[in-house]
């Protein structure tokens, strides 16, 4: 297990140092142990789930969201690889719920025969997807 003190985790995830401090602070990430003299060391795990926080931060989470996914997918899984996937996973479903949204107004302003064409040529399992996706939304079944 390779160990990491925060000037080399930093650059390996091309954050900075003070940002490992503070996500340490808030509970995002975890030393492994302490040296002798105090310096904090953090595994390759921790790596991975840097970039995931960053991931993240680009899809506009917060920072107290990140946490409560990173903490429910710990629940679920010690696996750094099964968390990964989930945060993943949640962060496409997250994109498909916010192109479903900018669909609607689109689909809303074709005519009826228009919208059942589209949703016709459309594969069976992406429109079961979009039709699902409207329903967690509360928009309704498509047609």
């Amino acid at each position: 297990m390779k160990l990491y003190r925060i000037g080399e985790l930093a650059r390996l995830s091309e954050t900075s140092a003070r940002t490992i401090d503070y996500y340490t602070k808030l509970g995002l990430i975890f030393p492994e142990i302490r040296t002798k003299t105090n310096y904090r060391l953090y595994t390759d795990e921790t790596l991975a789930r840097l970039k995931r926080i960053e991931t993240m931060k680009k899809e506009k989470y917060t920072l107290d969201e990140i946490k409560a996914s990173l903490d429910q997918w710990n629940k679920v899984s010690q696996d750094e690889v099964v968390a990964e996937k989930l945060t993943s996973l949640q962060l496409h479903l997250r994109q498909l719920e916010r192109e479903v949204k900018e669909l609607g107004p689109l689909l809303d302003e074709m005519k009826p025969r228009q919208a059942k064409y589209a949703f016709n040529t459309l594969a069976t399992q992406s429109a079961a997807c979009i039709e699902a996706l409207l329903l967690l939304l509360g928009k309704g079944p498509f047609m």
